[in-house]
Parts: structure tokens; sequence; C-alpha cells
């Protein structure tokens, strides 16, 4: 048809988009989540349906400033030395291939005007939601439980679920551990000094703070109180994208899981 070679690569011009809106589209997701680097822009532009390769991204970004400065701040938060009984670690070189099959358990500090408050959380390792929080200006087992409590009231967990935390008095203590042997959890913990035995719940709460915390600078417990809870549940848990999930929201994967688990039962029962 003399059509040259050079015709079979050309894109159609309604995927094409300019500069100066792909800058609009990005200073939109950064607005909308402030702490994203390139690669979770980029993948979000996808999920727009903005095609871009994410070396362009990364280049507008440096451009114009858009690029993430961490803070490093660091506070004690765990107290193991006591004389309560030690569990051992059955999370250790599991693969998590369901919901309820292991939850984490961890505290946190959050810097205010005056000192700081604590956010302890529960997370399902499957799809690393949370599932449970809970805010106070003191870190104890009070804190601890009523962010299992809430994990318990939302999932209604079967029997034999993992619980992992790590060597902290709080989780350790009487009571805790009374109400984890209540609802037939089995209790894992972490060794001692050891942050990568629980790496995804370190990993949730460097999100927090990056992407929360830090930009915001919170002035007071009530400050916290109010809009910690809505980063939690309709940002991280709806719509954050995770590179750990194949850039989905936690919420999204674990609907996905039960999509195909009503789709394919037999093969998916097998391989939980």
């Amino acid at each position: 048809m003399n059509l040259p070679r050079s015709t079979y690569y050309n894109k159609s011009k309604s995927d094409y988009v300019d500069d100066e809106e792909l800058i609009a589209h990005i200073e939109a997701i950064i607005e909308e989540f402030p702490g994203y680097g390139y690669r979770r822009v980029t993948h979000e532009l996808h999920r727009r349906s903005i095609p871009v390769n994410h070396k362009k991204v990364l280049r507008i970004m440096h451009q114009r400033g858009l690029l993430r400065k961490t803070k490093r701040r660091w506070i004690k938060t765990t107290d193991s030395n006591h004389s309560q009984r030690i569990y051992p670690n059955l999370t250790k070189d599991l693969v998590v291939t369901a919901p309820n099959q292991v939850w984490a358990a961890d505290i946190t500090y959050i810097g205010i005007r005056n000192g700081f408050v604590y956010l302890a959380v529960i997370l399902d390792l499957f799809a690393r939601r949370a599932i449970g929080y809970a805010i106070s200006r003191n870190i104890d087992t009070v804190l601890c439980l009523a962010a299992l409590s809430m994990a318990i009231a939302h999932r209604q967990p079967p029997k034999g679920v993992i619980h992992h935390s790590d060597r902290g008095v709080q989780y350790a203590s009487n009571d805790y551990i009374g109400t984890l042997l209540q609802y037939d959890f089995l209790i894992s913990m972490s060794r001692k000094g050891n942050p990568y035995d629980n790496a995804i719940a370190e990993s949730f709460f460097k999100t927090v703070k990056v992407e929360e915390v830090y930009l915001w600078e919170y002035r007071t417990l009530e400050d916290v109180q109010i809009r910690l809870p809505f980063f939690i549940q309709e940002v991280y848990n709806r719509k954050r994208l995770h590179s750990s999930l194949g850039y989905r929201p936690p919420v999204e994967f674990e609907e996905l899981f039960y999509k195909n688990l009503k789709l394919c039962p037999i093969a998916l029962t097998q391989s939980v």
C-alpha cells in the first residue's frame, strides 16, 4: 500500500497528553497524596489512563520541586525488660496467602507541640491493611487493647490467627495476653532487638509519618485524633498505592482476593 514503516508505530493522538496537562495531573496527585514519590505518581497516572514514562515524571517532579523530603526522629517505644512470658516468633519464613492469617501489632510516637502522643495499630499482613488503631497520651496496655478491640470488632477473626508483636511489656501483659487467648489467637513475638521481624508495621509507621504527620505538624492531641483516622481509613487503606501489592490499595487488594475466591474457590482454598 506504499505506507512507510513508521506508520505501524504511530500512536493515536487521542492518547497524547501535552506537558502542561501532564504537570497539572501530577500536581493534583501530589496535592492528594503529598508523600508520593515518582514511581507511585507514575502508577497513579496509569490508573487514570494517562500514558507516561516514569523518567519523564521524575524529571517534571524534580524540576518543580515535588520530590518528597524525609524527616527522621527516633523515640524508644519498646520496653522488653520485664518478667512476663516471651513467645517464639511464628512468622519467620511464613508466606501469608489470605486475610486473617497474621495480624501484626506495634506502637509508634507522634510529636505534638508539648511532647508526644502514641499510636497503636493492628495490621492484617495479607494486604497490609490497618484494621485496628488507637491514639493516646499514654503508651500502655490500655492503648494496645483499644487497637486490638477495634480489629476484633471489625474482623470477627476465626480461631488460629497469628498475632505478632514485639516483646514490649504492653503486649506481654496479663490483660493483653488474656484477651488474645480468649479469642484463640496464636501468639508470636519478634526476636529481641530485631526490627525486621515486624518490618511491615515499621513500614506502615514510616508511611504515616512521611505522608501525613510531618506534613501537617500536629500541635495537640485533638489534632491527631481528628486528622490521623481519616488518613489511615480513607487514604492509606483505600487510596494509597502499595508497591508490594502490585500498586493497589489494601482494600482493593483484599476485594480482588475475594472476587477471585468466588471465581476459583478450589484452587485458592488449596493455596491457603
